[in-house]
C-alpha cells in the first residue's frame, strides 16, 4: 500500500479509537454514579447485581444479529449508530431525574436498550480496525483498544466520585451525554475501505443469504477451525477467572480490612492493567501471539492463587496488580490473531459470535462464584470446618477464608487450562497451521468512498469488561 494511503488509514483508526475511548470514559461516569445512587436508594446488593445483569445479557443476546448486520452495513455508520443510540441513555436518565420520576425499573429498561446499541460497537470497531491498520500493526492497535478500556476503568470511579459530589447525579448524566459529541463528530471523517467480497460488499440484497444463515456463518466458521475454538475457550476461562475475582475480592478484603483499604487494592489493580495496556499499545506485540495468550492467562491465574494464600492487603494488592496486567496481554494478542485469521468480509459475524461466547463466561461466573463461596468453600474453613485442621493451617481459618481457597482453586484451574492448551497442537500451532486471511498489504479491501460499505461494553461503561 502506498505510504500516504497507509498513513491516511492509520489517522482514521486513531480518530475512531479516540472517539470511542472518550465515550467509554463518559459512560463509565454514569455507570459509577448509578451504582452509588441505586445502592443509596435501596441498600440492596441484589439490585446492583440486577443492573449488571441487564447491562450484560442483552449484549450477549444481541451480538450475533449485530455482527451479521455489521457485515451488511457500512461499518462507519454502524459505529455511529452504536454511539448515537447509547448517547440517549444519559439524556433519558437526566430527563427522568429532572422530572422527579426516576425509578429503578427505569434504569433497568434504559440500560437494556443501551446494551443493545452497544452490541454493535465491538464487531464494527474490530472489523474496521483490520481494514484501517497495517497487518504488522494489528497487535499494537489491539493494545490501544485495551488502553482505552483500562483508562476508562481506572478514571471513571475517580472522576465519577468527584463529579457526583460537585454536580450531582444529573450533572454526571450531562457530562456523559457531552462525551458522545466526540465520537459523533470524529467518525464522519473516518474513511473505511470496502473488504474484498463478503456480505458487506457491493452486492445487492438479491445476492445475499437469509439473515439467519448469515448469523450462523459466525458459528460455522469457528466450529470448523478447532484452533480458533480452543483459543476462544481459553479466553472464556480467563473471563471466568477474572469475573469471579471481581465478584469475590471485595468480601475477601473486607473480611479483614475496611473500605478504604479495599479502594486502595482496587486502584492498584487498575494501575497494573493500565501499565500493561500502555506497553501493548506501544509494542507491536510478540511474534508468537498464541504463546502470549498462554502467558497472559498464566499471569492472571498464578496471582489469583497467590491472593488466596493469606489475609494480607499487601499480598492481595500485589497479586491484583500483576494479575490485571495479564488481561491486556491476553486480549490484545488474541484480538490480533482473530483479525489475521478471519476474512474481513466475515469479521462482523465471527467477531460477534466469539464475543457472545467469551462474554457469557462473565455472567456464569457472577451466577456461580457467590453461591460456591457461601455454600461450598466458606463452610470448609470456618472454625471447626472440615478443612480447618489441614488447609486451614496453611491459609487461615475464618468467615471468608473459603474465598481464599476458592482463589487457589481458580488459579490452579487456570494454570491447568494453559497446560492443556499448550499440549493441544491445533491451538499451539494455530498461527502457522491456519493461513492468514488478510494479505501482508493492509489494503485488503478496495478503497471505497468515504464511509463506503465495509464488512468488518453494550455494557454501560464503568462496569467490568471481559475478554473476547
Amino acid at each position: 500500500m502506498p505510504h500516504d494511503a497507509a498513513s491516511h488509514r492509520m489517522r482514521g483508526f486513531y480518530l475512531a479509537w479516540f472517539g470511542v475511548m472518550i465515550s467509554q470514559l463518559g459512560s463509565g461516569l454514569t455507570s459509577f454514579a448509578l451504582s452509588v445512587w441505586v445502592y443509596q436508594q435501596t441498600g440492596s446488593a441484589t439490585t446492583l447485581t440486577f443492573m449488571l445483569f441487564f447491562s450484560t445479557i442483552p449484549v450477549i443476546v444481541s451480538l450475533p444479529l449485530a455482527g451479521a448486520l455489521v457485515d451488511r452495513w457500512d461499518r462507519r455508520r454502524a459505529l455511529i449508530l452504536s454511539e448515537a443510540g447509547a448517547s440517549l441513555t444519559p439524556l433519558v436518565l437526566a430527563a427522568l431525574l429532572a422530572a422527579g420520576s426516576l425509578e429503578i425499573w427505569h434504569i433497568y429498561l434504559v440500560v437494556t436498550v443501551s446494551a443493545c446499541f452497544r452490541a454493535f460497537q465491538f464487531p464494527a470497531f474490530s472489523a474496521a480496525t483490520t481494514l484501517l491498520v497495517p497487518k504488522e500493526q494489528l497487535g499494537r492497535a489491539s493494545g490501544m483498544g485495551q488502553l482505552g478500556i483500562g483508562l476508562a476503568q481506572l478514571l471513571s470511579p475517580i472522576l465519577g466520585g468527584a463529579l457526583l459530589a460537585r454536580l450531582g447525579l444529573r450533572g454526571v448524566f450531562l457530562v456523559d451525554a457531552v462525551s458522545f459529541v466526540v465520537p459523533l463528530a470524529l467518525l464522519p471523517f473516518v474513511r473505511i475501505p470496502r473488504p474484498a467480497g463478503g456480505a458487506g460488499g457491493p452486492a445487492g440484497p438479491a445476492g445475499r443469504k437469509a439473515l439467519g444463515s448469515e448469523i450462523a456463518d459466525g458459528f460455522r466458521y469457528i466450529l470448523a477451525r478447532p484452533g480458533l475454538l480452543w483459543l476462544l475457550l481459553l479466553i472464556g476461562t480467563g473471563n471466568y477467572v477474572g469475573s469471579a475475582v471481581v465478584a469475590l475480592a471485595p468480601p475477601l478484603v473486607l473480611s479483614f480490612a475496611d473500605a478504604q483499604v479495599l479502594g486502595t487494592v482496587m486502584s492498584v489493580a487498575g494501575i497494573g492493567m493500565l501499565a500493561s495496556a500502555v506497553v501493548m499499545s506501544i509494542w507491536k506485540g510478540p511474534r508468537g501471539r498464541v504463546n502470549a495468550v498462554f502467558a497472559g492467562l498464566l499471569l492472571m491465574a498464578v496471582p489469583t492463587a497467590v491472593a488466596g494464600l493469606a489475609p494480607s492487603a499487601l499480598l492481595i494488592g500485589a497479586a491484583a496488580c500483576i494479575g490485571t496486567a495479564g488481561g491486556p496481554l491476553l486480549n490484545a494478542s488474541s484480538q490480533a490473531i482473530w483479525q489475521r485469521k478471519v476474512p474481513p468480509g466475515l469479521q462482523g459475524r465471527v467477531f460477534a459470535t466469539r464475543a457472545m461466547i467469551a462474554t457469557s463466561f462473565g455472567p456464569l461466573a457472577y451466577a456461580t462464584s457467590g453461591p460456591l463461596a457461601d455454600y461450598v468453600f466458606n463452610p470448609l474453613l470456618v472454625e471447626g470446618g472440615p478443612l480447618a485442621a489441614s488447609v486451614g493451617r496453611l491459609i487461615g481459618v475464618g468467615p471468608a477464608r473459603g474465598i481464599g481457597l476458592f482463589f487457589l482453586v481458580l488459579g490452579a484451574a487456570g494454570t491447568l487450562c494453559v497446560v492443556a492448551g499448550y499440549l493441544y497442537a491445533p491451538l499451539r500451532l494455530l498461527e502457522t497451521q491456519l493461513p492468514d486471511a488478510i494479505p501482508d498489504d493492509a489494503g485488503a479491501g478496495a478503497p471505497g468512498p468515504a464511509g463506503g460499505t465495509v464488512a468488518h461494553r453494550a455494557l454501560p461503561r464503568g462496569m467490568p469488561r471481559r475478554s473476547s
